[in-house]
């Protein structure tokens, strides 16, 4: 596979320098699987990996230094120097953490830009990189499951958006985005998150969208990284969408009833309508019932 300069991983070791940014470790694994799955490249694939190596192996940890220097030893003409800057480094502590907050919605964008292999590669090696933040426990949701299952039986990819959006507390524009990727690798994210099995998520994949449901290449390759994918990387992948959400209140998932009697908000002003005909009409009637 080759990393040119339109490839959009391009983009993300350029954000992953920024302050702020700390996911240096899953790049740098990214970009050595990529390397190491084509057995020959032309002097400028060899020179940008080379280049972007070198400038992320001061940054990462050590158990990831090691496991790119596996890839790499077994690797038929390994480039030297990022060999020796591996050894060399095997002592050297991490480079500083970033601070600051991450600009996680670039890495959205960036993740919906890639190709399919490199959204695979990403999101197998997202469980690595070190992560402070609370991970959200998903309820068990057979009702949730079965109305996001129905919808995409139905081919209704609104309704579905719908569920999405407020299962996993991400916005609408995403789940909308979600929901009509032809690649299909967010759906899987999602699937994971919620619990999905493995039926229904084949069943959700073949009916959503068509040029998924018609390509039985796709599928195979999507049950795949299903079984492939950690659990915990696809929470730190929705926890990424979520910071796009503007939150004015509290996220209440959509299996827990909200459909509940005397809370919609259009019920007040349609009885207080009722209660002024009903006070208009009223006298009337007591004038005809005088006479």
């Amino acid at each position: 596979m080759k990393l040119s300069a339109s490839n959009p991983l391009d983009s993300l070791v350029d954000l992953a320098c920024r302050d702020g940014v700390d996911i240096r470790p899953t790049l740098l694994r990214v970009l050595t699987d990529l390397y190491v799955q084509k057995p020959i490249h032309d002097v400028e694939e060899e020179t940008q990996f080379v280049e972007l190596a070198l400038g992320l192996i001061d940054t990462v940890d050590a158990q990831t230094r090691a496991a790119v220097a596996a890839s790499l030893s077994a690797y038929p003409g390994a480039p030297l120097a990022v060999l020796r800057k591996l050894a060399s480094a095997s002592s050297a502590e991490p480079g500083a953490p970033a601070r600051g907050e991450p600009e996680r919605s670039d890495l959205i964008e960036l993740f919906f830009s890639a190709l399919p292999e490199e959204r695979r590669l990403i999101l197998i090696n997202l469980d690595v990189v070190p992560d402070t933040t609370t991970r959200r426990v998903m309820p068990v949701a057979g009702e949730l499951i079965r109305r996001l299952e129905n919808a995409a039986l139905k081919r209704n990819q609104g309704e579905f958006t719908r569920v999405l959006e407020r299962a996993l507390g991400i916005s609408r524009e995403l789940a909308d985005r979600i929901a009509r990727d032809d690649s299909g690798e967010p759906i899987v994210v999602a699937a994971k998150v919620l619990g999905i099995k493995a039926d229904v998520l084949q069943r959700i994949l073949l009916f959503l969208n068509p040029v998924i449901g018609q390509s039985a290449r796709r599928l195979y390759e999507l049950s795949r990284l299903f079984d492939e994918l950690n659990a915990r990387a696809a929470e730190r992948m929705v926890g990424i969408w979520r910071t796009t959400v503007q939150r004015h209140a509290v996220h209440e998932p959509v299996y827990w009833n909200d459909e509940r009697p005397g809370v919609r908000p259009a019920a007040r002003p349609l009885a207080a309508h009722r209660t002024a005909g009903e006070r208009d009409t009223h006298p009337a009637r007591s004038k005809n019932s005088d006479r």
